[in-house]
């Protein structure tokens, strides 16, 4: 749900130039870690929107969780890739933030390098990006992140898509100075099978938060999502 903005430099590109999708998830963590995660919303919406030029490119998403009361937080980040010269190393910007029904979240403002790889066929590609992270009103503010993302689309016609990000970063936090982050996915993508329209961008997966202390978390926790996904031209 959150932080693919690389992937979607990646691989939403290539088959249209530009995208847009809305995704919503059924979280599982409420149920899982009952003691430590009681309450935790379980629906997350996500919109994304993935626009290049002839500058680079723009990305953004917002996340929303919900529960019976109504939203319950909402963050965001905005990303662009400046490249004035030919791939596959771009300058990376970006801008992290977000609030909850109790409090804010600390903006954090990034700036790095971006490597990207595609094979001919962009079926499959990765990137890596090292930044310098400055997270406003931190204990600690000056900090570092590393990001990696990548995307397999497979099976015929790409009727599969295997893709996610992995994140680490340091952050002075209640257990310690660094955090990590990942949330691989998998889609099946219904306009691939014969006889369903091309323009029915649907797809059905699911999403698996694997962290360390992240979110004030002490330690590890996988948290797995069931999902649906819309994609527009």
């Amino acid at each position: 749900m959150r932080k693919l903005f690389l992937l979607a430099l990646l691989s939403l590109a290539v088959w249209a130039g530009k995208s847009q999708n809305v995704q919503l998830h059924y979280d599982f963590g409420g149920a899982l870690y009952d003691k430590d995660l009681d309450g935790r919303p379980v629906l997350t919406s996500t919109v994304e929107m993935f626009k290049p030029d002839k500058w680079g490119s723009t990305y953004f998403f917002v996340d929303m969780d919900y529960t019976s009361k109504g939203i319950a937080s909402a963050y965001w980040e905005i990303a662009r890739e400046l490249s004035f010269w030919k791939a596959p190393f771009s300058v990376h910007v970006e801008y992290n933030g977000g609030l909850s029904n109790q409090s804010s979240f600390n903006n954090a403002y990034l700036g790095g390098l971006t490597y990207t790889f595609n094979t001919k066929d962009f079926t499959k590609g990765f990137t890596l990006t090292g930044m310098y992270k400055y997270i406003q009103k931190s204990e600690k503010p000056n900090n570092f992140q590393l990001t990696g993302t990548w995307y397999v689309h497979f099976a015929k016609n790409g009727l599969c898509t295997f893709s996610g990000f992995a994140d680490w970063w340091r952050e002075k936090n209640p257990h310690g100075n660094f955090i990590f982050l990942t949330e691989p996915q998998f889609w099946l993508n219904l306009n691939k099978f014969e006889k369903i329209d091309d323009k029915f961008k649907l797809s059905v997966g699911t999403e698996v938060e694997l962290s360390h202390n992240f979110s004030f978390r002490n330690g590890f926790y996988a948290i797995p999502t069931l999902a649906i996904k819309w994609s527009f031209d």
